[in-house]
């Protein structure tokens, strides 16, 4: 029996899989792509463009070693998350909740919810910036009408239409990796940078403190264990793990794929950022780079109006992806809290605390846009909440992925704790510097 969600993603019952012997075809393989390719394209939001191009302006190639490390643990945490979801047919807050004290998981869902917001206003900022930048303008009028593009498509549009848009928008990742091809790249000085780690120059360590923060944040967690329980919901036929251990092989293996897949996009796309910028920022002495409006606006005398174009299309394309994600994964947290509905297939009416903690975040984080707040420091303070937060998250996560009492004989792996463990090690030393470095 194949099921199939909002994604279009085939799971294969047990007993088939074994009397199938027909190679998976490519676009069978395309078509299992959901939650983790989501989840991963909108890892590179405007703020991570941001990140990455400041990484490459200032530092070159020196800091692409930070993507090698990260890959692994990105896939082992969204693994873990996504098994969650699937397994328990519960979001993370909701398993948090039985292995963590309701204090501290309270707070924590707070700060998620802080975190997001600045992260919303500055996404919706950065989009109304590169339309400005590309066809002139009032940014502020644009910022708006994203704000309301976005909000509008979340409380109208079923889940299962919603999440097809979304997966679409993940195609506008691959205009960064087209940069590539319009720059004249020093492959060898590129390759080096992978594998040999270096921090050097003044702000290094603030910048790969920024890096871990954007690449293994916690609202990507809440997200797709979230899009794992929407995809049950989706198939009548489908049960969490737990209650139906026959859908395990299909399910487990579409998880692998969808998110070994997801993280590697998310992964290529920032190197091809920290890469291309390096290539003409850095090289040009361009080192200054605020946001990331300001790289597509640097790479314009350097590298050509194309260049700048494909820039400019990318923030506003990632932006649109990830401003749903960031607002969503604070809407799922805190109702699983709270024990109210929560399903972006429901209408309105039907998980009006669901909608109203979306329409608070998107509109505290249009607010952000108008406020005298610098959106830099924003951005910093949101990097450091991110950071504190992670790491109680990331331990809870572990455990739960880890405890037979709620994963049943779903628990990890010993390959998956151990990444898990390492990522959490991690973000507990990123959190650590952050905390003690200077702004």
């Amino acid at each position: 029996m194949c099921f199939r969600g909002a994604y279009g993603a085939g799971e294969q019952s047990r007993p088939q899989r074994r009397r199938r012997v027909a190679p998976v075809k490519l676009l069978e393989r395309l078509k299992q792509l959901g939650p983790g390719i989501v989840t991963g394209a909108a890892d590179d939001d405007p703020s991570g463009i941001a990140t990455y191009s400041q990484a490459g302006a200032q530092f070159g190639s020196g800091l692409l070693w930070t993507m090698t490390l990260a890959y692994p643990l990105m896939v082992a945490v969204q693994l873990a998350s996504a098994r969650v979801g699937r397994v328990t047919g519960h979001g993370l807050a909701n398993s948090l909740g039985k292995v963590m004290p309701r204090w501290l998981v309270m707070p924590l869902i707070g700060l998620l919810f802080v975190a997001n917001t600045i992260n919303i206003g500055a996404d919706l900022a950065a989009m109304g910036d590169a339309v400005a930048l590309v066809v002139g303008g009032w940014e502020h009028a644009y910022t708006i009408g994203f704000t309301i593009l976005s909000l509008l498509l979340q409380l109208f549009l079923p889940y299962h239409r919603y999440v097809r848009i979304l997966k679409w928008l993940t195609l506008i990742l691959f205009a960064y990796i087209a940069l590539l091809f319009m720059v004249k790249v020093d492959w060898s000085t590129a390759l080096r940078g992978l594998v040999l780690p270096t921090i050097a120059g003044a702000g290094a360590l603030t910048t790969i403190v920024a890096i871990f923060g954007t690449t293994i944040s916690p609202y990507l967690f809440f997200w797709q264990a979230a899009q794992e329980v929407e995809e049950i919901d989706q198939a009548p036929q489908r049960k969490p793990l737990r209650d139906d251990g026959a859908q395990a092989a299909g399910a487990l293996q579409r998880i692998r794929w969808d998110t070994v897949t997801g993280m590697a996009v998310s992964n290529v796309v920032a190197l091809a950022i920290m890469v291309g910028t390096a290539t003409t920022l850095h090289a040009a002495g361009k080192t200054d780079i605020q946001s990331a409006a300001d790289a597509a606006a640097a790479l314009r005398p350097v590298a050509g109006d194309l260049a700048f174009a494909i820039f400019s299309l990318g923030i506003i394309g990632t932006g649109l992806l990830a401003v749903p994600v960031l607002a969503g994964s604070s809407a799922y947290a805190v109702c699983e809290i709270g024990g109210w509905s929560a399903s972006l297939e429901h209408r309105p009416a039907r998980a009006k605390a669901f909608y109203l903690i979306i329409g608070l975040g998107m509109i505290l984080g249009l607010a952000i846009d108008w406020s005298p707040i610098n959106p830099m420091k924003a951005l910093f303070w949101s990097a450091v909440i991110n950071g504190v937060a992670a790491v109680p998250v990331l331990i809870g996560l572990m455990i739960v992925v880890s405890k037979r009492s709620i994963m049943g004989e779903f628990v990890a792996s010993w390959p998956l704790r151990l990444f898990g463990w390492m990522a959490t090690a991690v973000m507990a030393a990123a959190a650590l510097a952050m905390c003690v470095s200077p702004s």
